[in-house]
């Protein structure tokens, strides 16, 4: 595999890692797992994972391999379009059994990924490593293999960035938990923390034409891309499709709210009539 590959993660990966990580045998000082997620071209994403029994002795290593087979026929029914693409691994560094590990699932798929999450924190935070298995050597003499590191990143879809952003309200908060937001609040804190964006901007653009700051390319890019990406047009038109969407959301806001005084009216009800029930038992003669 080429070691100008991309490995982007999905932060489910992460929690899953520092979970299995944290429930931990006493007796294991690392945990390893399966990967699973999608190829295309020089880029692999990881989506998913899980974590695998093992056991490291100082020579060998013992992994619950039927274990790990029928996890990953499991994953395959809940979501068959993630394929196996590697293994990860708590700790820093790259030890003496990571490549017998990685020989196994070299078996079960093409040019897999190593991961490496350091979840001691030594450095201070999470450090994430990917590798990939390079062969080196001479053909025909001598040759060997090495773990050779790839770029790695952090990626989030919407979903997920909307759960990241609960989870951070957590960070300061003493019970260490936090409601669900509503959604017109959900609203109005993304158009706040999108003026916040827009001014910032705005001072980067009007520093720019003043000669206050050095322009810098990519960035000119990307706000030429952010401008097409803005529909044209007139402020009427983007009024009515403004209300016309905030009315949709107050309708589905309003009937979500109607379904559960419904659904909390037929529990109370079911409850009397249980009541009510046993009550009219109670003064029935006693069948012989």
């Amino acid at each position: 595999m080429a070691v100008n590959l991309v490995v982007k993660v999905h932060p489910v990966v992460l929690f899953q890692i520092a979970d299995s990580y944290e429930r931990r045998s006493a007796d294991n000082h690392r945990v390893i797992g399966t990967l699973v997620g999608s190829v295309d071209k020089q880029c692999v994403e990881i989506t998913n994972c899980f974590c695998i029994p093992h056991k490291e002795y100082e020579e060998r290593v013992e992994a619950d391999i039927v274990y790990a087979q029928e996890m990953f026929e499991l994953n395959k029914k809940v979501a068959p379009h993630e394929a196996l693409v590697g293994w990860f691994a708590t700790g820093s560094e790259i030890t003496s059994h990571s490549a017998l590990i990685h020989d196994y699932y070299a078996r079960e798929t093409k040019d897999p990924i190593h991961l490496t999450l350091d979840t001691t924190l030594s450095t201070g935070r999470l450090t994430m490593k990917a590798y990939v298995f390079v062969p080196l050597g001479v053909p025909g003499a001598t040759t060997g293999s090495m773990f050779t590191p790839v770029k790695v990143e952090l990626i989030a879809s919407e979903p997920e960035v909307a759960g990241m952003d609960l989870l951070h309200k957590t960070k300061y908060s003493k019970v260490r938990s936090v409601e669900p937001v509503p959604e017109l609040t959900k609203i109005a804190e993304a158009a706040d923390k999108m003026e916040i964006m827009l001014d910032a901007v705005l001072k980067y653009v009007e520093a720019v034409l003043a000669g206050r700051e050095e322009p810098d390319s990519s960035v000119g890019r990307a706000l030429n891309d952010l401008v097409q990406s803005v529909p044209k047009m007139d402020p009427d038109q983007f009024e009515s499709m403004l209300n016309s969407n905030l009315r949709d959301l107050l309708m589905v806001v309003y009937l979500s709210q109607l379904t559960k005084t419904q659904l909390q009216l037929n529990e109370k009800l079911s409850m009397v009539s249980v009541n009510n029930i046993r009550e009219m038992a109670k003064l029935l003669p006693p069948t012989e």
